[in-house]
Order: structure tokens, then C-alpha cells, then sequence
């Protein structure tokens, strides 16, 4: 699973440590991908299906992640409060 860092200033070296171990995990979904993120709301938005076409969305209990899916099929995911996690 991949690392999640706190909200910090993170030295070159870091970053490229960070996003090729993001890469990494990617790659192990072993499909496309899509990720976008919303600064002013402070939202990221990973959709596994483009479009998604969601036709449910379960909100995980205080965790401030939602899951869509399409049938059972997972197709995004959004976490709320981004920066800070």
C-alpha cells in the first residue's frame, strides 16, 4: 500500500522518492487511472472508469473517503480534506 505523507515541504529528493513509489502501486491496479485534484476545495478525485457513470456512492464512517461504483464494480475515489492526510 502506498505511503501517505503529511502536509510538509518535502525536499527534491523526497518528492521523486514519493511519486515513484505512487507509480509504483499504481502499476499494481494494472489499469488506466485518472486523478485530478480540486486546490480550492481541497478534494482528490481517482477515477478508475472514465466516464464513471457511478450509480452508487458509499461514505467510509470518519474517514472522509467516498467509493462509487457502477454495480459492484468500484469506480472512484474521492477523499475529502486531501492536503491533510
Amino acid at each position: 500500500m502506498a505511503t501517505v505523507m503529511t502536509k510538509r515541504r518535502m525536499s527534491k529528493d523526497e518528492a521523486v522518492r514519493y511519486a515513484l513509489n505512487l507509480a509504483k502501486e499504481v502499476t499494481k491496479l494494472g489499469q488506466d487511472l485518472w486523478v485530478s485534484y480540486d486546490a480550492e476545495a481541497d478534494v482528490l478525485y481517482i477515477s478508475l472508469q472514465y466516464p464513471q457513470r457511478a450509480t452508487d456512492t458509499i461514505m467510509l464512517d470518519d474517514v472522509g473517503i467516498l467509493l462509487s461504483y457502477r454495480g459492484r464494480k468500484l469506480v472512484g475515489i474521492t477523499v475529502l480534506e486531501a492536503s491533510k492526510r
